[in-house]
């Protein structure tokens, strides 16, 4: 269990309140991949594909570009159904218990230009439905003194920072991350590397697709090659 300060967005005024509460450690959930085959435009891309992950582990997998990387995180998303094979959350499948479980970080920030990453975060932490804790998602990332600049105006760099924080208020126990590190400098790298080993702590568990890397300690990584 931990304390945060959940922060609330108050209908009518738009603005946001913050209320103290305890967050709960996630139930154990285990990710499991059974024999999995995957294509992408009737290009076969993963076959035979058999994993498991356990709560409060990461999973890095890691291979250049075209090897299925972002296909392989969709299915396990729910939102591509697999050519054969098996890909279950405890003991329900993936296409009906990803939706309610999982954070997905794609390349595409979504972030809208007007926006700051403060409002980003309430609207998110509001569609998600669950208790978020905003002051410490931007404070986690580094955002603090960027939580009211419109995303047109931060780099890069402070983008990818805004849509990790948004990973945070989801408040989901797996994360699917691809190239969360990309556009990241080294003080980034380490908040985002930070902000893994507590998700899971609270048994949390992370998939990432990277073509580069990951300084995440005790980390597994799994190469995927064609």
């Amino acid at each position: 269990m931990r304390s945060v300060s959940q922060s609330v967005l108050t209908p009518g005024s738009g603005r946001v309140k913050s209320q103290t509460m305890t967050l709960p450690d996630y139930d154990p959930l285990p990710l499991t991949v059974s024999d999995l085959s995957l294509e992408r435009g009737g290009i076969p891309l993963i076959s035979g594909l058999s994993l498991r992950v356990e709560p409060g582990e990461a999973l890095v997998l890691l291979g250049r570009n075209g090897v299925g990387k972002t296909t392989l995180l969709r299915a396990l998303s729910g939102v591509l159904r697999p050519v054969s094979g098996d890909i279950r959350y405890g003991d329900t499948p993936a296409i009906k218990s990803a939706p309610a479980i999982c954070a997905f970080l794609g390349h595409d920030n979504a972030l809208k230009p007007d926006e700051s990453p403060r409002q980003s975060l309430a609207f998110w932490a509001a569609l998600s439905g669950r208790s978020a804790d905003i002051p410490g998602a931007m404070a986690s990332m580094g955002l603090k003194a960027l939580a009211d600049r419109p995303s047109r105006r931060l780099s890069q760099g402070q983008k990818r920072r805004a849509a990790l924080a948004r990973i945070l208020v989801q408040n989901r126990p797996v994360w699917l991350l691809d190239e969360p590190a990309a556009p990241l400098d080294g003080e980034g790298r380490e908040k985002l590397s930070a902000t893994v080993t507590a998700h899971r702590v609270r048994g949390g568990l992370v998939i990432a697709a990277t073509h580069q890397a990951l300084d995440w300690p005790d980390a597994r990584v799994q190469e995927l090659t064609r």
